[in-house]
């Protein structure tokens, strides 16, 4: 088995289970193999774990990009929508549920994690930008905004408010909520 047939596998693993799941013994059993064989293909956990979340955010990219058309959306609040609705999508779950695992586990000794948390950050960024009406003129800040209204939105959910999208679309439009 080599360690580009190994990544597949174990991503497979940690989407259905969790990235709470990605320890040696639960990977290696998922992937048909021993710990051993892991880290002699990775070197070290934390290069196995870069190499998965790597993996994670290709596959998130293009279940964005399989799912919602590329043209452009009609204005900033069409954007907003769009990839508010990809926090309501079940086939998206996995990814947010592993993300929201990746920043739970981030700290300054931990540079596997941060980094990833950063590439699905940038996987969402890149998305927005490329979406957003061809004449805007500041793409990354409206991407910003929208990626702000996504944030609060499910960090308000978790909490049972539901609200929070109209809130941010007016935000975004300049009008009030």
């Amino acid at each position: 088995m080599s360690r580009e047939s190994l990544v597949p596998l174990l991503a497979a693993h940690v989407l259905q289970n969790g990235l709470a799941a990605a320890s040696l013994r639960p990977l290696a059993k998922a992937a048909g193999t021993s710990d051993r064989m892991l880290i002699y293909h990775f070197g070290t956990k934390d290069a196995l774990v870069a190499a998965l979340l790597e993996y994670l955010a290709g596959m998130f990219a293009a279940a964005l990009d399989t799912a919602f058309p590329k043209d452009r959306s009609a204005s900033r609040r069409a954007c907003a929508q769009t990839v508010y609705a990809i926090t309501e999508e079940p086939q998206f779950a996995p990814f947010f549920r592993v993300w929201w695992d990746i920043v739970a586990g981030c700290s300054d000794d931990n540079a596997a994690y941060l980094d990833a948390a950063g590439g699905m950050m940038d996987v969402l960024l890149a998305w927005v930008v490329d979406h957003l009406p061809a004449d805007d003129p500041d793409p990354q800040a409206g991407a910003r905004a929208v990626l702000t209204v996504i944030e609060g939105a499910q960090m308000l959910r978790a909490v049972g408010c539901g609200d929070i999208a109209e809130a941010g679309l007016a935000a975004l439009e300049g009008r009030p909520a």
